[in-house]
């Protein structure tokens, strides 16, 4: 009798495992350019990359993550400091100050930053293990939302005051081209 349930729990697991499926909703889409040649090809293999230019003195890419893919960073042109805080438990921030040439690569999924701490315009390229890496940028996020976050979960979770939080929300609310 306990062959015969075991037998039959394992049929209906079995079944219910081959209803379920999981997938990235941006499936990377490869693609292979066409040459004359038989001797070799370009994949992409879902990489992507994209140019930041920072303004002299503080031109900033603020607090922010990819949730799909890691980005290595190149500094072109300026001075950068930039860093990534890995999470629990330690909280720990690891940066950098980078010149031209230098190269710095940020995890999947944690959140980092780059600020411009020189006297020149700043260039950099940063290029992700994804064609889709996605971007979220942490105070936009939070308090920018549609509709808004409850104000007891922000001043609980950043441990602000309410005037604090409400100020933030109405700055991160108001559309860019009104924003103080």
């Amino acid at each position: 009798m306990e062959v015969l349930k075991f037998v039959v729990v394992f049929v209906i697991l079995a079944l219910a495992s081959s209803l379920a499926s999981a997938s990235d909703p941006f499936p990377l889409q490869d693609f292979c350019v066409a040459i004359n040649e038989t001797n070799g090809g370009l994949n992409t293999l879902g990489l992507a990359l994209g140019r930041a230019d920072y303004a002299p003195n503080g031109g900033l890419f603020p607090l922010h993550t990819h949730s799909r893919g890691t980005e290595t960073l190149l500094v072109l042109e300026g001075t950068l400091y930039v860093g990534f805080v890995i999470s629990n438990p330690d909280n720990r921030l690891i940066s950098k100050v980078l010149n031209p040439g230098d190269v710095f690569v940020f995890p999947i999924g944690l959140v980092h930053f780059q600020i411009n701490v020189g006297k020149t315009n700043a260039v950099a390229y940063g290029f992700f293990s994804s064609q889709n890496p996605g971007l979220i940028i942490v105070a936009n996020s939070v308090f920018g939302s549609k509709p808004l976050i409850n104000t007891d979960v922000l001043t609980k979770g950043f441990q602000l005051d309410k005037k604090v939080v409400d100020y933030l929300q109405k700055q991160f609310g108001l559309p860019r081209h009104e924003a103080v």
